[in-house]
């Protein structure tokens, strides 16, 4: 029972955490390192490549994707943007709520690396 409780507290945590829309770069710092979904995070990719790990991302609300024109869409920051078809992990979505791994590139554009759908899409 306290093993499962202990994974509700994180699982819950970490929604909590990645809730928040912010500038994301690539920073796994160890903090997630005892979450039982870390080794299926770091293994994602997408056909932009590996997405980094779980601390690299965004939780995405349900209201801030959507789908137009057979297309995925995200909202960060207010503004919507369209994910690329390359960015989309086709895997299923074993953590639950969408998660998108956005970054700046060299000129400050929001890019996208990768987008995990939420599960049920």
């Amino acid at each position: 029972m306290h093993r499962l409780t202990s994974l509700a507290v994180t699982v819950v945590a970490l929604s909590m955490l990645l809730s928040i829309p912010s500038r994301v770069s690539a920073h796994d710092d160890g903090q997630y390192t005892g979450s039982p979904l870390k080794a299926w995070f770091d293994q994602l990719a997408s056909g932009k490549g590996l997405c980094c790990s779980f601390a690299d991302g965004v939780s995405v609300e349900n209201v801030d994707w959507d789908t137009q024109n057979g297309r995925y869409r995200v909202r960060l920051k207010g503004q919507w943007f369209v994910v690329p078809d390359a960015a989309v992990v086709t895997e299923p979505n074993k953590f639950g709520p969408a998660v998108v791994w956005p970054y700046q590139d060299g000129e400050g554009v929001t890019q996208i690396r990768c987008f995990l759908p939420g599960a049920g899409a």
